[in-house]
């Protein structure tokens, strides 16, 4: 008889640490999965010209001869986003459908402009086999070193005024989108935004 109640105590200790386990397990995937749908922007770095600031003011050619030159930083009709890119990087080959996309759907306001520094043919074999003639595309390392594009791929929205609206690292459409929330709200990111009080 005390036997069988010492064994049934053991089996019954080995359930409620085997329930305690399966709850951590359940736990550490609810936390991972938090971080994987927490709204997500653009990711924003701290160099460069700040949100709200003056944009700086580029009179640069097309990549393709004959194309009208592309002015960056004045006041104009549109807002510009202004892409950076390269013809080596995954990631912004995914993006160009998406960009694509934009280029559609947000014509009425925005203006698409690709950027990357290079050589020449590289970039023009780039532009024609990913089918980029839709897209304003300029070369300048200089531009580059203005914004102080560090990692690919980088994107700059100026509004129309001139100003910089937003601006940060797009790995996904959901970063890319996050640069025209930011601007729609008002702020430098949707980060921001998020944090300031009464926001969840």
């Amino acid at each position: 008889m005390n036997q069988a109640l010492i064994v049934s105590n053991v089996l019954l200790w080995i359930a409620v640490l085997a329930a305690l386990a399966g709850i951590f397990a359940l736990a550490r995937q609810i936390g991972v999965l938090y971080e994987r749908v927490a709204p997500m922007g653009a990711l924003m770095l701290d160099t460069g010209p700040q949100v709200g600031e003056a944009a700086p003011v580029f009179d640069l050619p097309q990549l393709v001869a004959g194309r009208d030159r592309v002015s960056l930083g004045l006041p104009a009709q549109k807002s510009t986003l202004l892409f950076f890119l390269s013809p080596t990087c995954p990631v912004c080959k995914k993006l160009l459908p998406i960009l694509r996309s934009a280029n559609q759907s947000e014509r009425d306001w925005l203006r698409i402009v690709l950027t990357s520094d290079g050589e020449q043919p590289e970039h023009l074999a780039f532009y024609d086999k990913a089918g980029l003639s839709g897209f304003p595309y300029v070369l300048s390392r200089e531009l580059g070193i203005a914004w102080r594009v560090a990692k690919l791929p980088y994107a700059v929205l100026i509004d129309e005024q001139g100003r910089v609206a937003a601006k940060g690292l797009v790995n996904s459409r959901e970063q890319l989108e996050s640069l025209f929330t930011a601007k729609e709200l008002g702020v430098a990111s949707v980060q921001d935004y998020l944090e300031q009080p009464g926001r969840a």
